[in-house]
């Protein structure tokens, strides 16, 4: 008997809904940042399962849904597996996190989406300068880990903490 999955519909209400108390760093209601983020994956060719990941990127990580919540969630086994490589893990370095988002199909799209949007001039011009410089070199790191400025992935490059593991 097939799996009956949560509808892209679906998806958008239940992150709505699990985000509804959040703003971003600018005050914004979050939504708007996840309805971004969804709209950039659709806008550089994304499926829907990538679209239903978009809409839950950072569920898990904030805590607005939880781990097992996910785990039981009636969606595609695609779609778990983008939401869980986009999610920060306490502790984790930044090698281990892009190598992540770079080994699960699908997830390089969404996390792109994610970058362009935190990076975008318009929102990152409202933030105070120190906070504005700061993340938009973390944003910048990140895309060249993942290679989407022409920057080496993270297999090329060695851990300088941890030179025997590359």
């Amino acid at each position: 008997m097939p799996t009956s999955y949560l509808t892209l519909a679906q998806v958008e209400t239940i992150a709505r809904e699990a985000h509804r108390a959040q703003t971003d760093k600018a005050g914004r209601p979050y939504a708007e940042h996840l309805a971004a983020v969804a709209e950039g994956v659709r806008l550089r060719g994304g499926s829907e399962d990538q679209m239903a990941a978009a809409w839950l990127h950072d569920a898990v990580e904030d805590g607005v849904l939880s781990p097992q919540w996910l785990d039981e969630a009636p969606l595609p086994r695609p779609v778990k597996e983008m939401v869980l490589a986009v999610t920060k893990r306490d502790g984790e370095d930044l090698f281990a996190y892009t190598g992540r988002i770079l080994a699960t199909p699908g997830a390089l799209l969404i996390k792109e989406s994610d970058l362009a949007h935190n990076a975008d001039p318009d929102r990152l011009a409202v933030l105070e300068p120190a906070i504005r410089t700061r993340l938009a070199e973390k944003y910048a790191l990140v895309r060249g880990l993942l290679g989407l400025d022409g920057g080496r992935r993270p297999t090329d490059r060695r851990d300088p903490a941890n030179p025997a593991e590359g």
